[in-house]
């Protein structure tokens, strides 16, 4: 059932909706409606010029409408006079083909066709740091395996417990919080869910950690890598395929208890074979959506961190309940993918995970042989695996390179990002660093 949007402000109290959508960079644009004006852009949609966003236009395209979703709509906790609400852009009638959240709900539609409906959780890690962003918030967290510091998680409880409140508050089940891997680094885990509804709680939980943190004086940073040294901002993926969607959900379509072959041994189904099949074989390309900045790649070819470890993969392979793989599957019915990165896109990312996932069940692609070695001390020894992009250039030149996951995400969305992130690696390359000045001045 469709909700009203005028009846929700009425009913919740609420003065201003904040109509908002992804831009292909992971940028959130929003408007901000007074509820008054909502019964209107709830047909319509909040107007935008999409050129003065990261979305493939010029000045002389016609308005861009956002139109909201209001199966999406959460009202803030920290601010409860306003409510935030994912849009669809729609631009002369059409859907925008390369706006993300489009893209997504196409390839969800897509996957429904094959009685397939993917659920995820994501486990987005973030670091607090100094409001300028150049140094971690807290002096006293310097230990050299901070992992599960309970003093520190404790000096960071007021930020900490808010979050979790709020997000008890919306009923995500949030059930863990804990310091991460890195000095000044943080994890908070909800339940998973159908892929729209974690990708946009995936969205507003960045915002709404963005804006606890600054209410406190702080800054939240979900940058890849963004302490020289120590272990990078992850954001795995657990993927679950189910007969149906939400709450209507009896099977995991991924589960099996004696399964066949390598994965049948970890539990999962011949589907899940395949489709785990599919993102082994699109890995190296999609790793310009889930790692989609110049920082992703200080991440996942990181030299060893001070903790001992990167916790990043940097080869494509899959195993059993081991985090030093691209893949682990730790149990029956679902798998982790490790390699995106806080900076990825939560729209794009669950659409990439669909795409390649849903190739693999459709070609019957084999996932490869299983490893079952520690890839930090054994790595070397795997000879037939391929190895990750080394930058962003090459990502982008392996996305462009496979032409059935382009198309899987829609011509149009994929010219679009390739050409706005060639233009962004064009303008890191264009750009002088102190170490270039470092090592070549005296040349």
């Amino acid at each position: 059932m469709t909700q009203d949007l005028a009846a929700f402000a009425r009913e919740k109290g609420v003065k201003y909706f904040m109509i908002s959508f992804t831009d292909l960079f992971g940028g959130q644009r929003a408007k901000l409606v007074p509820a008054q004006a909502i019964a209107d852009m709830q047909t319509e949609g909040a107007g935008f010029a999409g050129f003065a966003t990261w979305l493939d236009m010029t000045p002389a395209h016609p308005d861009m409408l956002a139109v909201p979703d209001p199966s999406s709509v959460i009202q803030l906790p920290w601010k409860p006079e306003v409510a935030w609400v994912a849009a669809n852009p729609v631009m002369d009638d059409a859907e925008v083909a390369q706006a993300p959240r489009n893209v997504l709900r196409k390839l969800i539609d897509e996957a429904a066709s094959d009685g397939l409906h993917v659920k995820s959780g994501i486990e987005a890690e973030y670091f607090l740091l100094t409001p300028q962003g150049d140094q971690i918030s807290d002096p006293f967290d310097t230990a050299e395996k901070p992992c599960y510091d309970q003093q520190a998680v404790m000096r960071r409880y007021d930020v900490v417990r808010e979050i979790c409140d709020y997000m008890l508050e919306l009923g995500w089940g949030p059930y863990q919080n804990d310091h991460e891997d890195a000095n000044g680094q943080f994890e908070m885990n909800w339940e998973f869910d159908d892929s729209l509804r974690t990708a946009d709680k995936h969205s507003f939980f960045k915002f709404m950690t963005k804006s606890v943190a600054e209410s406190h004086g702080l800054r939240a940073t979900f940058m890849p890598k963004p302490i020289e040294g120590l272990t990078g901002n992850g954001c795995h993926a657990h993927i679950s395929v189910w007969d149906a969607p939400g709450a209507a959900a009896s099977k995991n379509v991924f589960a099996t208890d004696k399964g066949e072959g390598q994965a049948g041994e970890l539990g999962l189904s011949k589907q899940g074979a395949h489709f785990l099949g599919g993102i082994m074989k699109h890995a190296s390309a999609f790793a310009a959506i889930t790692n989609p900045t110049v920082n992703s790649y200080k991440r996942i070819n990181a030299p060893r961190t001070t903790s001992g470890a990167t916790w990043a993969p940097n080869t494509v392979t899959w195993s059993g309940n081991n985090r030093t793989h691209m893949v682990r599957v730790p149990g029956p019915g679902r798998f982790e993918l490790r390699l995106p990165d806080g900076a990825a896109n939560p729209y794009l990312l669950q659409a990439i995970i669909i795409a390649a996932g849903l190739d693999g069940v459709r070609s019957k692609a084999d996932p490869g042989k299983r490893y079952d070695i520690d890839m930090y001390a054994e790595g070397h020894t795997v000879r037939d695996a391929p190895k990750l992009p080394l930058n962003l250039l090459d990502a982008l030149r392996e996305y462009d390179k496979d032409t059935e996951l382009k198309a899987a995400m829609g011509e149009e969305f994929s010219a679009a990002y390739l050409k706005l992130k060639n233009q962004e690696w064009n303008a890191f390359t264009s750009h002088f660093s102190d170490w270039e000045r470092q090592n070549t001045l005296d040349v």
